[in-house]
């Protein structure tokens, strides 16, 4: 990879766990990155289950299956470029909060949906 550390993807919990990140996720998160043009600070790759469980993460999160990402943001151009540029290539599960950005690629869960959160 060119702008990440597989590393930056593992469990805090468990290190090692970034190689069960999705490779097509990681191939459009670099892309989505290239496009930005700006640093991403990830703050959530793979999940173990208890892990997703401690920070209350939903039961069928797209992080246990290593299908997310949640990438920290500082500014509301930050925000609307991560999202802009997700959805050119191919996102199709967005989750905006005040400070992060979740980009998803679930199979099994709702496609084409965009959410916000606390």
């Amino acid at each position: 990879m060119k702008y990440f550390k597989i590393s930056e993807f593992d469990d805090p919990t468990e290190p090692g766990t970034g190689m069960l990140m999705d490779v097509g996720l990681l191939d459009m998160l670099e892309e989505v990155r290239e496009r930005c043009g700006f640093p991403f600070i990830i703050t959530s790759g793979y999940r173990s289950p208890s892990h997703n469980r401690e920070v209350g993460g939903k039961a069928n999160s797209d992080h246990v299956t290593g299908n997310a990402v949640d990438i920290a943001i500082s500014t509301g151009t930050q925000r609307f470029l991560i999202v802009k540029h997700a959805l050119e290539v191919g996102f199709r599960r967005i989750g905006v909060k005040k400070n992060c950005v979740h980009l998803g690629n679930s199979v099994v869960l709702p496609q084409d949906v965009l959410w916000t959160y606390d």
